[in-house]
């Protein structure tokens, strides 16, 4: 038993280490990413991800929504008027934009105004965070296409030339 805890010991350690090297690592890349409401080392680190695998996909904001399974998809039936998010893209981005949803309506004054005034319109949650979604999809892209940082200035980079 006393082995194990040791072995979680130095697994943790080792953990730490690299979550703070992760995190010296994105805060370099996307620092005004990081900068925005909800938006932690890990859910930017997801984004930067999803836009760094598909650069050619990239080529406008709704682009980058339909990536990420956020782009508004028309569910109409009758006189009801509904849309529902396309379930396709990357998973794992659409579940850091959920995650930046999430926080935002619960401590970002703005987004908590927002959701009160949707909800008196008769929207539903669902409804609402699809909206604050595409709107973050949206808000992250525009700080996603912005030139590259040069890659030798990251911290552990190395030159390959």
């Amino acid at each position: 038993m006393r082995s194990l805890a040791r072995r979680w010991l130095a697994l943790q350690a080792e953990i730490d280490d690299l979550d703070s090297h992760l995190a010296a690592l994105v805060t370099a890349a996307a620092p005004d990413l990081v900068a925005l409401p909800g938006v932690g080392v890990d859910t930017a680190g997801q984004l930067l991800v999803t836009a760094g695998d598909n650069p050619h996909r990239l080529h406008s904001e709704a682009a980058f929504a339909r990536l990420c399974g956020v782009a508004p998809i028309p569910a109409s039936s009758g006189r009801t008027d509904r849309h529902h998010l396309h379930r396709g893209g990357d998973r794992d981005a659409n579940r850091a934009l959920w995650r930046i949803t999430l926080v935002r309506m619960r401590c970002h004054q703005p987004t908590k105004d927002y959701v009160t005034r949707r909800t008196a319109e008769g929207k539903t949650k669902t409804e609402i965070m699809r909206c604050l979604k595409r709107y973050i999809a949206r808000e992250t892209f525009h700080l996603l296409a912005s030139p590259p940082l040069d890659q030798a200035s990251l911290p552990g980079a190395t030159a390959t030339d």
